[in-house]
């Protein structure tokens, strides 16, 4: 799909999943999107639960919702730490609230639940973590993919095609519905 013009977050911290980072930046930069790693500190590596690194191109005080189409958060053990910054939490909360995409794979779902983004919303993450969303107010299904207007969620890596898919197949509606207004 063509994404050129489109600018996508991808959130990192130490002991991210490396097949939830790794797909979507490379995915969509091959579709034409601009693509950044968002971590605490611009310049700072951080490395994934099996030690494979990615730097952060920007920091999490830089990161605007204005500046992007959507937010992808990818899971492992990154999202515990992403939801105890502020500044993540209200990045994410903000792009919501602007009707941007969020797209939530894994055990990105404690960062939805964070921002208190999830009341009367249908979502799925993986299993482990699936008391959190429902507490959160989300209703849980237990599908390969969700989409519920702007938010995308999927449970695991293997359902990485089709949450990306989704992701690509929305932010693509979204600018064939601009071009039309």
């Amino acid at each position: 799909m063509d994404l050129r013009g489109k600018q996508i977050a991808v959130l990192v911290a130490d002991q991210y999943q490396e097949l939830e980072v790794w797909y979507p930046l490379l995915r969509f930069r091959e579709d034409g999107a601009k693509t950044f790693a968002i971590g605490f500190e611009a310049g700072r590596i951080y490395s994934s639960k099996k030690g494979y690194p990615v730097t952060a191109d920007k920091s999490a005080g830089e990161a605007r919702a204005e500046d992007f189409d959507a937010v992808v958060i990818p899971g492992g053990w990154a999202p515990d730490f992403l939801r105890q910054d502020e500044r993540m939490v209200n990045f994410v909360r903000d792009m919501d609230r602007a009707g941007k995409l969020v797209a939530a794979i894994c055990h990105a779902g404690w960062l939805l639940c964070s921002a208190d983004i999830l009341r009367g919303r249908k979502a799925t993450c993986f299993k482990a973590i699936k008391d959190d969303l429902q507490h959160a107010g989300a209703s849980y299904v237990d599908e390969e993919v969700v989409v519920d207007g702007n938010l995308i969620t999927s449970r695991q890596p293997t359902d990485l095609p089709a949450f990306c898919r989704e992701i690509a197949r929305a932010l693509v509606s979204r600018s064939v519905g601009r071009q039309a207004a």
